[in-house]
């Protein structure tokens, strides 16, 4: 006897977002939003181009919005790192999750930090604007900050931008130096950053003492 085909199982209406979310994400990490269709989305996701815009009446933008909220909500985890251990090695667990979604999503991720797509818009930009927020307001918890006075969180969201410049170019440069010099890098300057703002921040100086301790 032929074995029979497996049933056909429907897919719940949040399995089926699910699953044309994953297919816009993957296709955005490699493309520039730009570059991707409705029509690329349904081929990726094995379905037609109405059942696309069934569950994204808004098209295109709606869909490339929640591939967004889902990418940010990754990011956003990279830097949610258990308060065990050294400070800074925590750090350097946090990088290596960033820099590893960097490394999968490098075109889209250069389209998300970049700008300049055609499908921006506003709430693009506060969904990739609170990303850094929750990174800044994950490093000030680790480093047992509840009020951060000005300069210290200046300090802060100033690396955060710096990392994510460096990312952009490593991935210009062929994605060189190796990842792991890289991320021992960005660390070295997060200690340099804070002991320049040390001299003139005494909320700063006491951190940089308790990272001295902590090292």
């Amino acid at each position: 006897m032929t074995p029979s085909a497996p049933a056909y199982r429907r897919l719940s209406v949040e399995e089926r977002r699910s699953q044309l979310l994953e297919a816009a994400l993957s296709l955005f990490a490699h493309r520039v939003p730009e570059d991707v269709s409705l029509d690329d989305v349904a081929e990726a996701a094995g379905v037609s181009r109405p059942l696309v815009y069934r569950y994204f009446p808004g098209g295109k933008q709606q869909l490339y919005e929640a591939a967004l909220r889902s990418a940010a909500e990754e990011l956003q985890q990279c830097f949610d790192e258990p308060h065990e251990g050294p400070l800074l090695t925590r750090l350097s667990r946090a990088l290596d999750r960033y820099l590893a979604f960097v490394d999968q999503h490098d075109a889209g991720f250069s389209a998300l930090l970049q700008g300049g797509s055609v499908v921006e818009t506003s709430r693009t930009t506060a969904i990739v604007d609170g990303v850094r927020r929750a990174a800044a307001q994950h490093i000030l918890s680790h480093l047992g900050v509840s009020e951060a006075g000005p300069r210290l969180r200046m300090t802060v969201r100033m690396w955060i931008t710096a990392v994510e410049a460096a990312s952009l170019i490593w991935l210009d440069d062929d994605k060189e130096p190796p990842v792991e010099e890289l991320r021992d890098w960005l660390v070295e300057q997060f200690v340099a950053v804070l002991s320049v703002t040390a001299r003139r921040d005494p909320q700063t100086a006491a951190l940089v003492q308790a990272l001295a301790a902590d090292g």
